[in-house]
Order: structure tokens, then sequence, then C-alpha cells
């Protein structure tokens, strides 16, 4: 299974709104990747930002997969990749 750049803004989103007590809509997020950081998420609520490294973004689109698909993965089972957008690839038994 891959998830869109969009669906993992949108686990993003879900997670951190959650976390906060605000709307999904209310929480602003962008996606980057670099070589020194790796793979990096901005996120803005209520005009603060902080940054989320790739074990945040794979703890949010977890969460994500379970609530949205019903499905109970594992750490080991998510990794991100990089072509022309970021995805989130996901092994399924």
């Amino acid at each position: 299974m891959i998830l869109s750049m969009d669906e993992i803004i949108n686990a993003i989103c879900l997670h951190t709104a959650e976390r906060k007590g605000v709307r999904p809509t209310d929480v602003q997020v962008e996606l980057s990747w670099d070589e020194e950081t790796g793979y990096t998420a901005e996120v803005w609520v209520s005009g603060r930002s902080q940054y989320l490294v790739e074990a945040n973004m794979i703890e949010s689109i977890l969460r994500y997969l379970n609530s949205e698909y019903g499905i109970r993965a594992y750490r080991e089972q998510v990794s991100l990749d990089l072509d022309e957008e970021i995805t989130a690839h996901v092994v399924t038994d």
C-alpha cells in the first residue's frame, strides 16, 4: 500500500489536531527532505510552528492507517520514500 503526500499531510493534520485540541483545518503542514535531517514536517498551529522528525511522521501515519483504513501496522512496516513527491510505503500482510 502506498500513501500519497496528501494522505501523509492529512495524517499529520489529524494527529496534531487531536493532540493540540484544535480542528484539523486549523493545522498546516509542509513536508520536506534534505540530506542532513532526512524527512521532516513543519507544522503550524495557532501561529506557532514545530518540526516533526521522521519518527513523529510515521507515528501519525500509523494512527491514520488504523483510523481511516482499519489497518494495524507497526513502525517496521512503514517507510518514507522520495520520488517526485514524498510517499509512504506500507507493507501489509
